[in-house]
C-alpha cells in the first residue's frame, strides 16, 4: 500500500532509539523526509547514517535538542520552522514511590513529557492549518489510562498528553489537519529492557522468567502476554501520519496488547 508520504516532512522527537527510532525508520521507508532528534549530535548523526542505509532514503536529517532545555528547543525550531508531520515521542520514565517523587521530579516530567509537545505544536499547528494539511501525533502510553502505582508522575504526564491532543483536535474543524494520540503498551525499548534486567537480577530470575512475572503481577491484564516490538507501534503511527488516515481525528488509538480493560 502506498501511504503517500513521499512529499511530506516529518519530525520525530526522541528518535535515536526505541519507539521513536522505529517510527522514524518506518516513515523514511515510505519515502518521507525525516528529521531524527536526540540529545547528542554525534548519536543523532550515527542514527541518520544507519537509517539511510537501512531504508535507502537519503532524505534523513538530524537535529540535536534536549527537551528539558527551552533554549535548545528554540534552536531546533529555528532550524526546522515548518513540518508536515510532528510525532511527539520524546519522553522519560522511572519507577519511584509516590512519597519520594519530589516537586523537581514532577516539574522535570512535565517539562519533557508534556511541554515538549506543547511547544512544538504551538509553532507548527497554525502553519499546518494555513496550508490545510498536517499531522500531529502524541505518543502517550497505556499508563495514561491505567495510572501505574509505581510511577504515578509518569502516568499523569501521559494523561495530560491525551488531553492536549484532543484539545488541539477540536481546533481542526473542517480542515485537513488531524491530531491523534497513540497509546503503546509495555514495549521492549532500551529503557524498559534495562529496567527488566535490574528487576531480574534483584529477584534472581532469568529475563524470560521476569517477563512472565511482569505480565502476571504488574500488567496482568495484557492479552498478548509479551512486550511489544517498537515496530508494532511504528506501523500504527505511520498510517496515522499518512493522507489515507484523513477520517481519524481526535482519537486515542491503542497499540497496547490489550492491557487496557475496556472495549472503547
Amino acid at each position: 500500500m502506498d501511504l503517500k508520504l513521499k512529499d511530506k516532512i516529518a519530525l520525530v522527537t526522541g528518535s535515536t532509539a526505541g519507539i521513536g527510532n522505529a517510527i522514524a525508520k518506518s516513515l523514511a521507508a515510505e519515502g518521507a523526509t525525516v528529521y531524527i532528534n536526540g540529545r547528542n549530535q554525534t548519536k543523532v548523526d550515527e542514527v541518520v547514517e544507519k537509517l539511510k542505509g537501512e531504508t535507502g532514503n537519503t532524505n534523513i536529517k538530524g537535529i540535536a535538542a534536549d527537551f528539558s532545555d527551552r533554549q535548545q528547543v528554540d534552536n531546533l525550531l529555528k532550524q526546522l520552522p515548518e513540518v508536515d508531520i510532528l510525532v511527539n515521542n520524546v519522553g522519560i520514565f522511572e519507577p519511584k514511590e509516590f512519597k519520594n517523587i519530589t516537586d523537581e521530579d514532577w516539574e522535570r516530567f512535565f517539562e519533557v513529557n508534556v511541554l515538549s509537545g506543547v511547544r512544538l505544536a504551538r509553532v507548527y499547528f497554525d502553519k499546518m492549518l494555513a496550508k490545510n494539511w498536517g499531522r500531529i501525533i502524541f505518543i502517550s502510553s497505556e499508563s495514561g489510562v491505567q495510572i501505574p502505582a509505581e510511577m504515578i508522575h509518569y502516568g499523569v504526564t501521559k494523561t495530560a498528553q491525551i488531553a492536549v491532543a484532543r484539545g488541539l483536535a477540536e481546533l481542526t474543524v473542517n480542515t485537513g489537519v488531524t491530531v491523534n494520540t497513540v497509546l503503546p503498551g509495555p514495549t521492549l525499548s532500551d529503557g524498559v529492557g534495562d529496567f527488566m534486567k535490574i528487576l531480574a537480577a534483584d529477584q534472581g530470575k532469568t529475563d524470560a522468567e521476569m517477563e512472565t512475572e511482569f505480565f502476571t503481577s504488574m500488567r496482568g491484564s495484557s492479552l498478548i502476554k509479551r512486550f511489544l516490538d517498537p515496530a508494532e507501534i511504528a506501523n500504527m503511527v505511520t498510517y496515522i501520519a499518512s493522507p489515507l488516515s484523513s477520517a481519524t481525528n481526535g482519537a486515542t488509538l491503542r497499540t497496547d496488547g490489550g492491557v487496557i480493560k475496556t472495549a472503547f
